[in-house]
């Protein structure tokens, strides 16, 4: 079966145009390499904040098996800002708490522009499709606030056990009766 697969999908205009490189698929690469004791594979995607290229590749990388897709970008308020809308169009459910601990840790991390954001996560299939800011420093910032419950809602949509890194992060899993 081989290692879980991670997908990251980095959504910018100007990063998929190589006008500049991208720091925030690789930022989110590196916190969930430390937030994970269980190996996983990763697999990127950097695409313009347009919804047929986001659509395409949330569908592809849930379609090879990454049991978690985390996205960066296109969660303001802008007119190209998409992301919100492309989830809600392709995954079945949606799982708002998320977006509201992001933005709650945003808030309490002194960022008063959290309250523009639309990050959400949803259910694509047997995939967890987490949005997070575009900015690589507010990204742990908001992992650090739903990590500890990625793992079980993994675990619940049917997807490989993921163990956190106990040093990190504490992954909460309810106890079996």
């Amino acid at each position: 079966m081989g290692e879980p697969r991670i997908g990251i999908v980095t959504i910018s205009d100007r990063a998929s145009a190589g006008v500049y490189a991208d720091e925030s698929g690789p930022a989110i690469e590196a916190a969930l390499r430390d937030y994970l004791a269980t190996p996983c594979a990763f697999e990127t995607r950097v695409v313009p904040d347009e919804p047929q290229h986001i659509e395409r590749a949330l569908r592809e990388l849930a379609a090879s098996g990454c049991c978690l897709v985390c996205t960066t970008g296109g969660t303001g308020p802008a007119p190209r800002d998409v992301t919100p809308e492309v989830i809600r169009s392709v995954c079945s459910k949606e799982l708002p708490g998320f977006g509201e601990q992001m933005r709650a840790a945003s808030l309490r991390a002194g960022v008063p522009t959290a309250i523009l954001s639309r990050q959400t996560a949803a259910i694509l299939d047997r995939t967890l499709v987490v949005t997070l800011p575009g900015k690589p420093a507010s990204i742990r910032v908001c992992l650090d606030a739903v990590f500890p419950a990625i793992p079980y809602c993994i675990d619940l949509i049917g997807g490989p056990r993921l163990e956190g890194n106990p040093a990190v992060v504490a992954v909460f899993r309810p106890k079996a009766k």
